[in-house]
């Protein structure tokens, strides 16, 4: 067991060297913002690393979901989920929306498609679900509903670099997917996110929203914009990052699967399930039994330096001093009895053992 915390989750960092040898460049360009190089190259190799048609890197996963819903030029209701982090819902009021809450299917604690259709009135321009912890969500089932009724998707796919759905990132569905690159993300650049799309004509328009709204020539004011740059600071730590990216990914499995073969025969504990595609591995929910236990087990943990979180906690309808409250009666349950314990890069085997072998006892 190591002497030092252990916290919930840490940065996945590349050699200090490496990354200094790619600031080089920038010191010798002088070129620290405004689309630079790296921003570019980064954008083309994320790209290449997941197969995507367009990624337009941004300041950070919360500007990406504003830039989605404005380059949709969206005004009215947007159907999201309850089970998330708040930045979802203040994206949708920020950008002037009415954030409308669909509860959550209780296995996969992604939006339950089912219960989509009754929440949508003439005032609906959206829906935003959320890939919660990497998971995929049921992304053909909400595909034909938003058809059905003539409605845009955005996904909050902050956690989502490497899920996957037959075969294909998760990033490439809906019209436009906002992913994180925020430092807890299994690829970060410190602070940062991106915009995907398939859509040429969304992928410029998201470039110029990014710019303050200016033309590609950059002798006009086009777009109603605001500032979402990535610096190149913030590109090369991405770069240098992005070299070990697929390590980490499996790294993360591998520690994850241990958690769960361990843990899984512990009739107080379940887990969340993934029912179509794969998720990336980034974050190790555990559903107690009642609330009582959760706090009863976090205590044991935070006894030994070991620090878990509880995501997402309190379900975010319940948020009333932001948000009416709407009722979600599974979100609510289930975010009053969910633990993410550690897990991350340097995380060790034997930790994840004394944290198992805590729960279990």
């Amino acid at each position: 067991m190591s002497n030092k915390p252990i916290f919930v989750t840490r940065a996945s960092l590349a050699p200090l060297e490496e990354y200094t040898e790619i600031l080089k460049g920038v010191w010798e360009r002088g070129i620290l913002t405004h689309n630079g190089p790296l921003v570019q190259q980064l954008e083309a190799d994320i790209c290449a690393e997941l197969n995507l048609s367009h990624f337009v890197a941004v300041s950070n996963g919360t500007i990406a979901l504003q830039m989605a819903i404005k380059a949709l030029e969206l005004q009215g209701e947007i159907i999201t989920t309850p089970f998330t982090w708040i930045a979802t819902v203040s994206a949708i009021k920020w950008e002037g929306c009415t954030p409308v809450f669909c509860d959550i299917d209780p296995e996969t604690l992604n939006i339950d498609p089912a219960k989509i259709e009754a929440l949508i009135t003439d005032k609906t321009v959206a829906i935003m679900p959320v890939h919660v912890f990497g998971v995929p969500c049921d992304v053909d089932a909400i595909q034909a509903i938003a058809d059905k009724h003539g409605l845009k998707v955005i996904y909050d796919a902050a956690h989502a670099i490497g899920s996957t759905y037959q075969g294909k990132s998760i990033l490439e569905f809906g019209d436009i997917s906002a992913t994180s690159l925020h430092a807890t993300k299994l690829l970060n650049t410190a602070e940062g996110g991106g915009c995907i799309t398939k859509n040429k004509g969304l992928f410029h328009k998201l470039q110029r929203i990014r710019f303050f709204g200016h033309s590609d020539d950059k002798t006009d004011i086009v777009e109603d914009g605001f500032n979402g740059k990535l610096t190149e600071v913030h590109a090369a730590l991405g770069l240098a990052n992005l070299k070990y990216h697929k390590q980490v990914a499996e790294d993360r499995k591998r520690k994850y699967n241990l958690y769960l073969e361990l843990l899984q025969n512990n009739p107080e504990l379940t887990f969340q399930k993934s029912k179509t595609g794969e998720c990336n591995y980034s974050y190790f929910p555990v559903i107690f039994e009642s609330e009582e236990k959760l706090l009863k087990t976090e205590n044991k943990l935070k006894e030994t330096q070991i620090y878990p979180r509880r995501y997402f906690y309190p379900s975010v309808n319940t948020y009333t001093k932001v948000v009416p409250y709407q009722p979600c009666p599974i979100s609510e349950d289930i975010s009053k009895r969910i633990l993410c314990l550690p897990l991350y890069w340097e995380l060790k085997e034997e930790d994840v053992q004394q944290i198992i072998q805590i729960i279990n006892s």
